[in-house]
């Protein structure tokens, strides 16, 4: 099977290609082929000439794909709306599978097994706040004051911001920093997802901002 993980949830994004085995039993028979960076600012130009390019240098054809795997967020508006549109309409000529993966649930997988908080930079002093409990999701992902979260948690965190996990810990409190999940690991969680049919189509593909838009909150009634 080829899995490609798509993330352009953040300034910088990526692409990877993933090969598993017929007999794959868990993410570690997962072998990440090759990742590919992408510019921020550049995804809409980039995305499809260097996923073409990472199949071609891999001898592989589109038809080969067998799955998608995309960040559907929270981040970037502009580079999940650029990820997401290419995915539908690969999806969609392709005929091929998608899987929609939240970066909080995997930046959570990333770090150790029973209850956890992941945690991610949402910039302005905020927050992207997810709950898990033996690596599953427990309620909706939220977007809290950093102020606020850091007199509030009493949780383990797992996060990606080296200022937070400092703050926590300064004061007590249990966290472990982990490198962004990127392409590769939504590739990851991304199979577990489609091994359990959590599967997405193109006109159901939307992305998870949490937070409302500018245009959203300043707009006028």
């Amino acid at each position: 099977m080829v899995l490609i993980g798509i993330d352009t949830s953040g300034k910088q994004g990526s692409l990877a290609l993933a090969r598993v085995p017929q007999n794959a039993s868990s993410v570690e028979d997962i072998e990440i082929v090759e990742t590919v960076p992408l510019e921020g600012g550049t995804f809409s130009a980039q995305l499809i000439p260097q996923l073409a390019e990472l199949l071609a240098r891999n001898e592989l054809s589109k038809q080969e794909i067998s799955a998608f795997a995309v960040a559907s967020g929270p981040g970037s508006f502009t580079g999940l709306r650029v990820g997401l549109a290419a995915v539908k309409g690969l999806a969609e000529v392709l005929r091929t599978p998608i899987i929609a993966v939240t970066l909080l649930e995997a930046v959570a997988r990333s770090g150790s097994e029973g209850h956890v908080l992941a945690a991610l930079d949402a910039g302005r002093n905020e927050l992207f706040v997810g709950e898990y409990e033996a690596r599953a999701p427990v309620g909706d992902e939220r977007l809290i004051a950093r102020a606020e979260f850091l007199e509030s948690s009493q949780d383990k965190v797992v996060t990606t911001d080296t200022r937070l996990a400092e703050d926590l810990l300064a004061r007590g409190r249990a966290a472990q920093l982990v490198s962004h999940p990127g392409s590769a690991g939504v590739a990851r969680l991304g199979w577990e997802k489609l091994r359990a049919g959590l599967l997405v189509t193109p006109e159901d593909l939307e992305a998870n901002y949490i937070r409302r838009s500018d245009a959203e909150i300043f707009s006028k009634a």
